[in-house]
C-alpha cells in the first residue's frame, strides 16, 4: 500500500493516514493514534485528572475517531477534531460524576441526618506550600487546581491556556460566543489565583 512507500521517505500527512486507514491499513491508524495521543492525553488529564476514567475517555476518543473517519471531511484539522471529541467526552464524564456525587450525598443524608456538615471526601485541594512561581511550574498541582473549577470554566482554560487555541477557536470548539470565552477565562484565572495563593 501507499503508506509503506511514503513512510520511508517522509512523514505522512494526517490526510494520507486517514486514506490508508479507510483502505484497510491498520498500521496507518496506529500511526495516527501515536501522533495525536500526547495532545489528547493533555486535554483529558487537564479536564479530569489522572486515573482510570481519563484512560477510558482517551480510548473512547480514538474509538469514536475510527468510527467517524468515513465521514471526516477535513473541514478542520484532525487535531482540532480530536480535541472537540475529547472535550465533549470529558464534559459528559464530569456530568456523570456530579450526578453520582449528588446520589451519594442524598443517600448519606437519608442514612445519617447528623452528617450534613461533612464535605465531600474526594474534593481535591492543592498543596500550597510552594511559592507562586514553583506552583505554576508544578503541573500536578495545576491539574489539581483545575479540578476545582466549574466545568465550563475548566473547558475554556484547557483549550485556551493548556492547548493554546486562540480565543476565537476556543469559542468555535465550545459553540459559545467570543465574549463568553473572555469572561469565563477571566473568572477562571481569578479562581486559579485564589486556589494557588489561598494558603501562602
Amino acid at each position: 500500500m501507499l503508506f509503506f512507500l511514503f513512510a520511508s521517505m517522509t512523514q505522512p500527512t494526517d490526510r494520507q493516514l486517514i486514506d490508508e486507514t479507510l483502505a484497510g491499513n491498520q498500521r496507518a491508524f496506529a500511526h495516527l493514534v501515536a501522533r495525536h495521543s500526547p495532545q489528547v492525553a493533555t486535554t483529558i488529564i487537564s479536564m479530569l485528572g489522572k486515573g482510570m476514567a481519563a484512560d477510558d475517555v482517551g480510548q473512547e476518543v480514538f474509538i469514536r475517531l475510527y468510527r467517524s473517519l468515513p465521514n471526516f471531511r477535513h473541514e478542520s484539522s484532525l487535531s482540532t477534531y480530536l480535541t472537540r471529541i475529547a472535550i465533549n467526552l470529558c464534559l459528559n464524564e464530569l456530568k456523570r460524576r456530579r450526578l453520582q456525587q449528588q446520589r451519594f450525598r442524598f443517600l448519606s443524608f437519608s442514612n445519617n441526618s447528623n452528617d450534613t456538615d461533612e464535605t465531600p471526601s474526594d474534593l481535591q485541594i492543592p498543596d500550597l506550600n510552594q511559592n507562586y512561581a514553583e506552583q505554576l511550574a508544578d503541573q500536578e498541582l495545576l491539574h489539581k487546581a483545575l479540578q476545582n473549577l466549574d466545568d465550563n470554566l475548566k473547558a475554556v482554560v484547557v483549550l485556551r491556556l493548556v492547548e493554546g487555541y486562540s480565543t476565537q477557536e476556543t469559542a468555535d470548539l465550545l459553540h459559545i460566543p467570543l465574549g463568553t470565552v473572555l469572561s469565563r477565562l477571566a473568572r477562571a484565572q481569578t479562581k486559579l489565583r485564589q486556589l494557588l495563593h489561598s494558603e501562602q
